[in-house]
Formats: structure tokens, C-alpha cells, sequence
């Protein structure tokens, strides 16, 4: 299962999984990194957007570690929700992993279409 990941917390998402070994609800899991959502200290919505489509895009997306502000997740939220996989915004990649890796484990995550 695949989880996309912003560039700026992707490394430590990253560590994160590998720490917990890749795994978890008995699915391997993986960060797929993707290009920074921000230009010259700015949004950049169309990176944001494009960001949000591509892991729509994938029917083994499970979830999105994104955006940073409020401002931010609020663009790629309804394009995340139209293909159901849940954002974890907001806080550290550490933070957000662990959060993913819980909901799996406990049900409130689940792959999308078939395995």
C-alpha cells in the first residue's frame, strides 16, 4: 500500500516506517515522496493540487501526509475525499506516520478497491 508523502516530511515519514518496519494490518506499506507544495516561500496550488491528484490516481493510495497550513489542506482536501483516502495534515511526518500505521492497525484505515 502506498502512502504520498510532501517533500518536506517525507524523510522523516520515511524513518518513521522504516522503524516500524514497513508494515502494518498485515500490509506492506510504502512513502511515495512528492514535489514540495510551496515556491519561493509561497503555495504553489497547482503543485498541491497535482500532489493530491497523483495519489488519487493510484488505487493503492491509502493516505496522504501533506500539507503543512490550513490554507493548503484546505485545496487538496476535496480532491483526497472524492477518492476516499484520508489526509494526515497538519503535524510532523513522524507524527503523521504514526497516526497512519495506528488507524491501519485498528481498522480506521483501509486499502481502497481490491488487494
Amino acid at each position: 500500500m502506498s502512502v504520498y508523502v510532501v517533500a518536506p516530511l517525507c524523510a522523516e515519514a520515511e524513518r518513521e516506517l522504516a522503524r516500524r518496519g514497513a508494515e502494518a494490518a498485515n500490509l506492506r506499506v510504502r512513502a511515495i515522496c512528492l514535489p514540495s507544495d510551496e515556491s519561493s516561500r509561497k503555495l504553489d496550488l497547482a503543485q498541491i493540487g497535482a500532489n493530491a491528484r497523483r495519489a488519487t490516481e493510484d488505487s493503492s493510495s491509502i493516505a496522504y501526509i501533506g500539507e503543512r497550513t490550513k490554507a493548503a489542506s484546505r485545496f487538496s482536501e476535496p480532491i483526497l475525499e472524492a477518492a476516499d483516502i484520508p489526509q494526515y495534515a497538519g503535524i510532523s511526518g513522524v507524527e503523521a506516520m504514526e497516526k497512519l500505521l495506528m488507524d491501519l492497525e485498528e481498522g480506521r484505515v483501509s486499502p481502497r478497491g481490491n488487494l
